[in-house]
């Protein structure tokens, strides 16, 4: 009968017999993965609790409805809740922002296939433009200090703002072929990652002032959003490296998800004149108050 084994289970793999390595070496990674994960920075709170997360979930809930609707806003309004109230630092939120929006825009982008609101010429031109400027607005956030050019995009979004308010109300709407898609597209998708939020804010009012069909530009931008967020989300991943969900991130989710197809059925039975008054009406007040931030 061979002697039994006396090595200590802690004692390194290379130094016991050879049918128990497996085994040690399984054990060891395990624990060491355990202990990192619970002795990192960014655990997960262990005062979790559901009351916790139910402002987050109206927050997201509320957010994805302005969004689905009118093709905007979730970021923003997110975004500003993150770091105003939270304290994330903007790279942190922007990344926690657009890993909720990777499942939102899924299910809003679905929805909104379902509805008949995506023109897929549209989809197609805005989607490798869009990809491409995230990457870059992501690479930008994670090694230089982006907030230095907000106070100019913020500007401009408040005139658009303005401009689709008065359309809105004073000029019937006339629908037609936008003219200028790439270039919206790469530059949406780069201010998105950088700041974020303003995908929507950026494509989806741009397209508006070019006489696009209100509910066909809503659904066409939150569908390209996804793949938009998907490669984002990614991005930051490889450059802050994988992040638990904070009680926050998830309580977004949670309402975004919820939200997400109401969103997509307003978008299809709002008439063109009231999405135009109120996609002017959230530009300008989301715009002007992240513009003051920015100054202040």
């Amino acid at each position: 009968m061979p002697a039994p084994w006396t090595g200590s289970p802690t004692a390194p793999a290379s130094g016991c017999p050879d049918q128990f390595k497996p085994y040690l070496c399984c054990w060891a990674d395990s624990a060491t993965a355990w202990s990192h994960r619970n002795n990192r920075e960014d655990a997960v709170d262990p005062s979790f609790s559901v009351e916790a997360l139910l402002p987050f979930i109206a927050v997201g809930f509320g957010a994805q409805i302005v969004d689905g609707a009118l093709g905007m806003a979730f970021g923003v309004i997110c975004n500003t809740l993150l770091v105003a109230v939270i304290g994330l630092p903007p790279a942190r939120a922007s990344a926690n922002v657009h890993v909720v929006e990777t499942f939102t825009t899924a299910v809003s982008g679905i929805s909104h296939v379902l509805s008949g609101n995506v023109d897929k010429k549209l989809f197609l031109r805005l989607l490798v433009p869009g990809i491409i400027g995230g990457v870059g607005g992501a690479y930008l956030l994670t090694n230089v200090d982006g907030d230095a050019v907000k106070p100019f995009v913020l500007g401009y979004l408040v005139a658009v703002g303005v401009y689709l308010l008065i359309r809105g109300i004073l000029f019937p709407p006339k629908n037609a072929k936008p003219k200028v898609v790439e270039p919206l597209g790469l530059v949406g998708g780069f201010l998105d990652a950088a700041g974020g939020g303003g995908w929507g804010p950026i494509v989806t009012s741009n397209l508006l002032v070019q006489g696009v069909e209100p509910r066909k530009v809503v659904g066409t931008v939150n569908s390209v959003e996804f793949f938009l967020t998907l490669t984002v989300s990614a991005t930051f991943i490889y450059h802050l490296g994988v992040r638990d969900f904070a009680t926050a991130t998830l309580g977004l989710l949670i309402g975004g998800i919820v939200a997400a197809p109401f969103g997509a059925i307003m978008a299809k039975r709002i008439p063109t004149k009231t999405m135009l008054i109120l996609v002017g009406a959230v530009l300008t007040i989301t715009s002007t108050y992240g513009f003051i931030r920015a100054l202040g």
